[in-house]
């Protein structure tokens, strides 16, 4: 079973959708069962990405595309298709540069769903600039991973970022 979500963004509307990602596709087999936080920092993640990103993969000239994402083997896989279904590349990247930026987010993260519980606003807000400092690092670095193969602007690297760290939750 896979997790999906699609938009119509930007359909008869005029807006140009080329260079984009139309649907992403979460491998259920790579994601453990997860809390109801990160259930929903999921689902927003892959409404945001569709709604707002510039997706294209490296040697092709624009276009609209689907990414299936999973964790084989200890390697974060990216399958990236048209539109129409065709597959157009993967690429599989090691998570090793990924894991020290994922388990500081991991911590962050615990620490965060347990601050909005508990904390006082301030002793919250300093939390989340720590959290949001940690998913740039992360996002940075996997905006790096994916340099030569896809091409992709900060946003939709922090969303993807968030979406390879609820993958990484089983590995």
């Amino acid at each position: 079973m896979e997790s999906s979500a699609s938009s119509g963004a930007g359909e008869g509307s005029g807006e140009d959708v080329s260079g984009r990602l139309i649907d992403v596709i979460l491998d259920e087999a790579s994601i453990a069962r997860a809390g109801p936080d990160v259930e929903h920092d999921r689902a927003v993640a892959i409404y945001d990405l569709i709604e707002e990103n510039s997706f294209c993969p490296c040697g092709v000239s624009g276009g609209r595309f689907v990414l299936r994402l999973s964790v084989v083997e200890k390697k974060l896989v990216f399958q990236i298709s048209s539109e129409a279904g065709e597959e157009l590349t993967t690429h599989v990247l090691s998570l090793t540069p990924l894991r020290r930026v994922v388990k500081d987010y991991d911590l962050i993260c615990e620490s965060y769903y347990q601050a909005i519980r508990h904390a006082t606003p301030s002793q919250i807000e300093a939390i989340d600039m720590g959290r949001r400092g940690v998913h740039n690092e992360g996002a940075m670095v996997l905006k790096e991973r994916l340099e030569g193969k896809v091409d992709i602007d900060q946003p939709t690297a922090r969303r993807l970022f968030t979406l390879v760290y609820a993958l990484h939750w089983k590995g």
